[in-house]
């Protein structure tokens, strides 16, 4: 018999706030995190805005010499995991850490330290490569440091699924808590990807927005005038528990992780397959024992790319049929962007506060529907309604779909 699994902390960091409270504000009010950059080193690249973080308050987690050492994305996923830890008001002291692990991925890792010790190796030779370049770049890092700060004993993992890497890795902490391996888990991703070397190949495939006269609305899921995503980086982390460990303790439940749902196209590297993604949708479904029809919402995937939009779009009414046009669905990488491995860490919180405050979070800047996107994505404005029941989805490169449902305890 399987266990019931419930979020107990959250954890955020990114170009909307630092913690979740002025996250979920912004993104109720509908805020844009996208600025545009400054830095001459984008110059000769077609797309100059992201939704990059400029505050992040590194000295209040780690010490100055650690800040040195480790990676962008490994700082910003541990400031996630103490943030959830933190909200859970546990107790590390009489926690079981054999029983408790950390499921914290990436989908780059470490990309700026790579791209820094290969232009010192340029420069200065092969002797002065620094000995932490391995160790800090590696996709598994932000997990490491998080389990090594923690102690946390138990399975330790670093999913790295590009756009759907936080839904995996969420998912994947779910069923084993689900199961009795453990019984609270770290869960989420982190990423710190905005170097011109990434600008570069993305605006190469003409993924990325470049309506960067206007930052603030260049990332426009379902809109008809759409032109690519917009890059953005931070992390997004849940501390689950199983729900009698939580009970037991006293501790604040947050929600219910009651479904998942994980397949593969097996179609394109880099073009969606609808079918893929209903299927996902499907087994998340199936796996909470609910019907299409009680689900209440969608936290869209939704990333403002021409074809990703449509074909998500499509695999929603493959699931939902006449019932999809009754549902509200929003997608909120149009305020934060899309913050690749961390993108579903950080939507599952928005989800989550979705459903306690029974709000719908908006799709800002869409003025304009695609013909072929015509569902209810909560245009600009937040809305009030009750939230029971929730998706949240994330599809990757290579054809990876992540599905998790949600439900209000």
């Amino acid at each position: 018999m399987k266990r019931r699994v419930v979020v107990t902390g959250q954890g955020v960091v990114s170009p909307l706030g630092n913690d979740v409270t002025t996250f979920w504000d912004n993104i109720q009010k509908g805020e844009s995190g996208i600025k545009l950059l400054e830095s001459e080193e984008f110059a000769d690249i077609n797309t100059k805005i992201a939704g990059y973080i400029d505050d992040f308050p590194a000295e209040k987690y780690l010490e100055a010499k650690e800040i040195k050492r480790y990676d962008l994305f490994t700082q910003y996923g541990y400031a996630a995991a103490v943030q959830a830890l933190e909200q859970s008001q546990i107790n590390l002291e009489t926690l079981d850490v054999d029983r408790a692990g950390v499921y914290i991925g990436s989908g780059t890792g470490g990309l700026q330290t790579l791209l820094n010790n290969h232009e010192t190796m340029l420069e200065k030779g092969t002797r002065r490569v620094s000995p932490f370049l391995v160790p800090t770049m590696i996709n598994n890092m932000a997990a490491g440091l998080t389990a090594i700060k923690t102690g946390f004993r138990g399975p330790s993992f670093a999913a790295v699924s590009a756009c759907a890497t936080s839904n995996h890795a969420i998912g994947e902490a779910y069923l084993n808590i689900a199961h009795g391996y453990s019984d609270a888990i770290l869960a989420g991703g982190a990423e710190a990807t905005i170097t011109p070397l990434y600008f570069a190949g993305f605006s190469k495939m003409r993924a990325m927005s470049t309506k960067n006269d206007a930052p603030e609305a260049a990332s426009r899921p379902f809109n008809q005038n759409r032109d690519g995503f917009v890059m953005s980086e931070g992390a997004g982390v849940l501390f689950l528990e199983a729900y009698e460990h939580a009970r037991m303790r006293g501790a604040p439940i947050l929600g219910e992780i009651v479904g998942y749902g994980s397949t593969t196209d097996a179609y394109h590297i880099t073009e969606p397959d609808n079918h893929g993604a209903a299927k996902a949708i499907k087994l998340a479904l199936e796996r909470a024992e609910v019907k299409p029809e009680d689900v209440d919402y969608i936290n869209a995937h939704g990333t403002s790319t021409p074809s990703g939009d449509i074909s998500e779009t499509k695999a929603i009414k493959d699931v939902f049929g006449e019932q999809a046009y009754h549902l509200k669905v929003s997608s909120t990488k149009s305020m934060t962007g899309h913050m690749f491995g961390a993108a579903g860490g950080a939507e599952a919180i928005v989800v989550l506060n979705s459903m306690r405050e029974n709000m719908f979070p908006p799709t800002i800047n869409l003025d304009n529907p695609d013909q072929e996107c015509d569902l209810d994505y909560v245009a600009n404005e937040a809305t009030e309604g009750n939230i029971n029941l929730a998706l949240s989805n994330g599809f990757g490169f290579g054809g990876h779909n992540a599905v998790l449902a949600f439900k209000k305890v």
